[in-house]
């Protein structure tokens, strides 16, 4: 049940393996026939450096393959009969790692110098010298080494892969649960509210054309229904936001800015500075800021012009969006905590962002908003 509470560092275990082949190449070294005097203590400490040298394996596979390749061909240079334990497993990390050419050119190589070094090292005719080279050396423990590395390494690839089709599969079912939960959410809903939608419509129509106050209650009601109709539209297409279709940005405000204008109420855009690229996540803020400014104008102010304005400075798009109307407490003091939708929503997009909301009534009448969005220095 604990079975990773006791587990082992891998430096630890680096270190472990290091030392192991280390010893285990000093004791083969001094067991069998060696040399004695300045050749013994040269190859000792070959042996030695050979095996500690895997400790770092890890980190600089190429490296220790060849200090561990160097270290055999000095070791049987100086006399020492003693299969290279070491750069099998250097070769074994290399491959392991990715480096499957490099440890082969090396791995040729090493056995080139190997028959050499036996040539200098031992008595006798070549064809001896070279079947002394390949029992210190045997090319089937080099392949084994090769081919573990290779093994592993596919398995370790094969494991990434999976986890990471694992997670996408798990992110895409979960949006799907989203997207269906809010079409189940918004057909449940809509249906009902467009009832009362309705029937408010009729009652304050037939109140109308009788002469009769309509009550504020049935006002309320009939503004209510709207809101909610509005927002479950937003809603469903906030949750739709996905790579099919992709969230409006700062391309999509002309024609924004386009829908808004009327009979009764003129639209104007003026765009200032150098358009450039900007991070998503900016031209998203900034179209939803154009579109809430310009429903609340057309919804509460009683306006009859209204400006936009987009200005992209180095490091910041500053987007304007003046009235010449008549501010409303529904404009003014919106707190409706409903992200996206009246000022305090507006004002939270803009601060997730880093950036700056003002708001408020103009001098020479009507109403102003104002974002100012850092870029980063997009371009």
């Amino acid at each position: 049940m604990n079975r990773g509470r006791f587990a082992v560092p891998a430096r630890v275990t680096d270190w472990l393996v290091a030392v192991g082949v280390a010893a285990l190449l000093l004791g083969s070294g001094l067991s069998g026939p060696h040399p004695s005097g300045g050749r013994e203590l040269l190859g000792c400490t070959l042996l030695a450096v050979g095996g500690l040298a895997l400790a770092v394996r890890r980190r600089a596979p190429l490296a220790v393959l060849a200090v561990a390749g160097l270290s055999a061909v000095g070791y049987q240079a100086a006399g020492f009969d003693v299969l290279a334990v070491s750069y099998l497993v250097a070769a074994y990390a290399a491959v392991r790692a990715g480096h499957r050419t490099a440890a082969l050119a090396a791995s040729v190589g090493l056995l080139a110098a190997l028959q050499l070094a036996a040539l200098v090292s031992h008595d006798g005719s070549a064809r001896e010298s070279v079947t002394q080279a390949r029992t210190t050396l045997e090319i089937a423990w080099l392949i084994a080494a090769f081919s573990a590395g290779e093994a592993v390494r596919q398995a370790e690839r094969r494991a990434e892969q999976a986890e990471h089709t694992r997670e996408e599969t798990a992110r895409r079912r979960a949006d799907e649960e989203r997207l269906r939960i809010a079409r189940e959410l918004h057909d449940s809903l809509t249906h009902q509210i467009s009832v009362i939608k309705v029937q408010s419509e009729v009652a304050v129509h037939v109140a109308r054309r009788r002469g009769e106050p309509v009550p504020e209650a049935l006002l309320a009601i009939h503004e209510a229904g709207r809101e909610a109709s509005r927002e479950l539209r937003a809603t469903l297409e906030a949750l739709r936001d996905d790579d099919t279709t992709p969230p409006p940005g700062l391309d999509h405000v002309p024609h924004l800015v386009k829908q808004f204008r009327t009979t009764v109420l003129e639209t104007t855009l003026t765009i200032e500075g150098h358009p450039h690229a900007l991070p998503a996540a900016v031209g998203r803020t900034a179209y939803r800021i154009v579109q809430e400014s310009l429903t609340n104008v057309s919804r509460h102010a009683a306006a009859t012009t209204v400006s936009v304005l987009i200005d992209y400075r180095p490091d910041t798009l500053v987007i304007r969006v003046d009235d010449n109307g008549k501010t409303t407490q529904a404009t003014t003091h919106d707190t409706t905590p409903t992200p996206g939708l009246g000022l305090l929503g507006m004002r939270e997009r803009v601060t997730a962002l880093g950036g700056r909301l003002n708001t408020g009534s103009r001098g020479a009448g009507g109403f102003t908003v104002q974002a100012e969005l850092p870029t980063g220095g997009a371009s």
